[in-house]
């Protein structure tokens, strides 16, 4: 691989999209297209700890993939070995993993323990997921839909469904890239502010578009992509049947999919509850991508890793 920019990501956290600036993100998107389907020894004797508290598949099959295709390891932590914050302290955790491997990937319940592990970490931490946000999944969405639909600018995402850590990090980087975010929620389910005001001057610098609406047609109407996710995500398990009776306009299906443009393309992060969020016409119809959605895991984390333990300008 030839050096073609400044590697400004060499040693840092991410935690959240934010983190990057638009230039860090769409070299990020670059370098995962140069990765795919490429197996290097980049990170040669480079260890990657998975420190989960919630169970995976494609977080952590893509990870452990990701690190080998890039000549590393991985070891996988069990929330039943560690204890995040039960067990031990989650300072202790990071102090220790810190002094055995070079980076540290968690997919965590809450925002605030991604963090702590960050602020006593001596070496990078990935947010895998917490309740705030999801930046691995967005890196990879951004990255289908570069794939599908070319320049990112200007482009238009339909977010139907709540406004939960997928939707943040993901409205937090169309942002960033110059998209036109809507997003469609119940009243009571929607962004949470503070990611709407992190948005608002990506949106005013890049020239994109961000608008919350209540009514899934209005969001959908003439949009290039069209997201949606599970209704109750892990740990919502006690609030899935009110969601299910407050989100059950929002199913996206063929009649909601007809008010986009004529090539929108479909996307869901799964796992999906075919029936409720998504029918299964539409996920299984030939505008969906989410299958090469979830396969874009897979390199976005690749170039995240790259980044994050390689000097090498890549």
């Amino acid at each position: 691989m030839t050096a073609t920019r400044k590697n400004t990501l060499f040693g840092r956290h991410l935690t959240s999209i934010s983190d990057l600036s638009p230039e860090e993100l769409a070299q990020l998107l670059d370098l995962a297209l140069q990765l795919k389907g490429e197996r290097t020894q980049l990170l040669a004797g480079r260890t990657l700890a998975l420190l989960f508290e919630k169970p995976s598949l494609r977080t952590r099959v893509s990870f452990e993939v990701a690190m080998r295709q890039l000549g590393g390891n991985t070891l996988y932590l069990s929330p039943q070995e560690v204890g995040l914050g039960q067990r031990e302290p989650v300072a202790d955790v990071a102090r220790t993993l810190s002094r055995y491997v070079d980076c540290i990937a968690a997919r965590t319940f809450a925002h605030e323990t991604v963090l702590e592990l960050s602020r006593s970490a001596q070496v990078p931490v990935i947010n895998a997921l917490s309740d705030h946000e999801h930046p691995c999944q967005a890196l990879a969405d951004l990255l289908t839909i570069r794939e599908k639909k070319g320049e990112l600018a200007g482009r238009t995402i339909a977010f139907i469904g709540d406004g939960n850590n997928v939707a943040a990090s993901l409205c937090l980087g169309a942002a960033m890239a110059g998209m036109h975010f809507r997003i469609a929620s119940p009243v009571g389910y929607g962004l949470p502010v503070a990611v709407l005001k992190t948005a608002q001057p990506h949106v005013t610098a890049s020239g994109g578009g961000l608008m919350v609406v209540t009514d899934p047609a209005e969001a959908v109407e003439g949009a290039d992509v069209v997201y949606t996710d599970v209704w109750a995500s892990m740990g919502q398990e006690a609030e899935a049947e009110a969601r299910r009776q407050a989100f059950a306009a929002y199913q996206v299906n063929a009649g909601l999919l007809a008010k986009a443009a004529a090539d929108a393309i479909v996307m869901h992060d799964l796992p999906a509850h075919r029936g409720e969020e998504i029918t299964d016409e539409v996920i299984e119809g030939p505008q969906s991508v989410v299958f090469d959605q979830a396969e874009n895991r897979l390199h976005a984390q690749k170039a995240v890793l790259a980044l994050l333990l390689s000097e090498e300008a890549l």
